[in-house]
């Protein structure tokens, strides 16, 4: 309870600096009314509980966001490259991967991420067997499809290192239970 309780709080505060924000400046009248308003949104309009797993870890969460930043980087060149050279567009194609990620919210960030890196997108997910189809822009050479293995496999281990250690990993009682319910198997042995 005393995590969720810290989760309900860190939400209302920024509800509130929304709120604050959206009124352009600072005043206890400011800051009280969006305490008020985020409360009654917490309230009236509560968001679906998302079961957290793990325990977030900062250095590796860093380094995360520090690798972010440079496949970001790397990728616009070369989209920029791509766009710029001479010669017949590069070649394109779908990719897939298996991730090693355990929680759906920790799948949906890296997913984030990886539609947020230029020349990627992420097409479709198999929830259950963790696999994700990726579309990419460059596949012209073995080199590009290898970094584009190399990158996923980057991100997925910064994933795991900053959310999903196994040493902090407790499943909450939501872990999996839609996937009882959609497995045929599961349904005739109830």
């Amino acid at each position: 309870m005393k995590r969720e309780r810290i989760l309900q709080f860190g939400a209302l505060l920024w509800l509130m600096s929304v709120w604050i924000l959206l009124w352009g400046n600072v005043s206890w009248g400011n800051i009280l009314g969006g305490l008020a308003v985020g409360a009654i949104i917490m309230v009236l309009m509560p968001l679906p509980r998302v079961p957290v797993e793990g325990r977030v870890h900062f250095l590796p969460l860093l380094r995360l966001a520090v690798m972010f930043v440079f496949y970001s980087i790397q990728s616009s060149l070369q989209i920029a490259w791509l766009a710029l050279r001479p010669g017949p567009p590069p070649v394109t194609g779908v990719l897939r991967y298996q991730l090693g990620i355990k929680s759906d919210l920790v799948l949906t960030l890296c997913i984030d991420v990886l539609n947020l890196i230029p020349g990627t997108m992420v097409l479709e997910i198999d929830q259950v067997r963790r696999i994700v189809y990726v579309h990419v822009l460059d596949m012209g050479s073995q080199k590009a499809v290898s970094q584009f293995y190399r990158t996923v496999a980057q991100l997925e281990r910064l994933f795991i290192e900053a959310f999903e250690r196994d040493s902090d990993w407790k499943p909450s009682p939501w872990h999996n239970r839609d996937q009882q319910y959609d497995d045929p198997a599961q349904e005739g042995s109830s």
